[in-house]
């Protein structure tokens, strides 16, 4: 060992996201969830290991067209304030080089699939909506250009519980209905046991436990059951 040196955020991590699935990270603030998150989409390099993003190493992604291909979800959406609802969804298309035809057609879509007239909140301002309308605005930004991958941190967690609980529904049936993989970072078991295909528990920067939402009802981890203690 080194003398004085830093301990490692993440370590023996090793972990595969199946395609199609819901994996969420669950575990207290510090253990490293945000971290793992940042990663995948080359926010952070490992400094020991790969991370590998449809089969290729992160390092060897150019990092905006491997983000260009990752839908980003954060608290409040992360919406450009001066950006209308429009010009946020389709700011990644945009991006992309799409023509604003195209690109207005699927922000009309988007909205409408995540519960929001188009005709009635495209031409608004992030702050005329409210919390929960944000988020939906931020996860349609996040499917705009159809990635391959979202990556979401806390992304309810500032809503009050009735309208958390109604999205955290929506969401669920949404990504099963277009088949997309995600990577959800929680402290919430609750909503670990809602929205998991798997649930990673994560304490330290190490995963103590894979499982799916019954095997982690029915563990004896005991990092897992004082997290179930908290539901009764």
């Amino acid at each position: 060992s080194i003398p004085n040196a830093p301990a490692p955020i993440i370590s023996n991590l090793n972990l595969t996201v199946k395609l199609g699935e819901i994996l969420v990270l669950l575990g207290e603030s510090g253990c490293g969830k945000t971290t793992t998150l940042k990663l995948v989409n080359r926010l952070y390099t490992p400094t020991a290991g790969d991370v590998f993003v449809e089969g290729k190493s992160t390092r060897d992604w150019d990092p905006i067209h491997l983000r260009k291909r990752i839908g980003y979800v954060i608290q409040e959406g992360g919406l450009f304030p001066h950006f209308t609802i429009s010009r946020n969804v389709g700011l990644v298309p945009s991006l992309s080089g799409w023509d604003a035809t195209r690109i207005q057609a699927r922000v009309n879509e988007l909205l409408e699939m995540v519960g929001l007239n188009s005709n009635a909140f495209a031409e608004r301002y992030p702050r005329e909506l409210s919390g929960g309308q944000r988020q939906r605005v931020g996860v349609a930004r996040a499917l705009a250009a159809d990635p391959s991958l979202l990556l979401l941190d806390e992304p309810f967690g500032a809503l009050d519980p009735l309208t958390r609980a109604s999205l955290q529904k929506e969401f669920a049936d949404l990504t099963r209905r277009l088949n997309k993989t995600a990577i959800l970072v929680t402290h919430d078991v609750r909503e670990a046991l809602l929205l998991g295909v798997r649930i990673a528990l994560m304490h330290a920067g190490e995963i103590l436990l894979l499982e799916t939402p019954k095997g982690f009802l029915s563990s004896s981890n005991p990092k897992a059951r004082a997290y179930l203690e908290t539901l009764e």
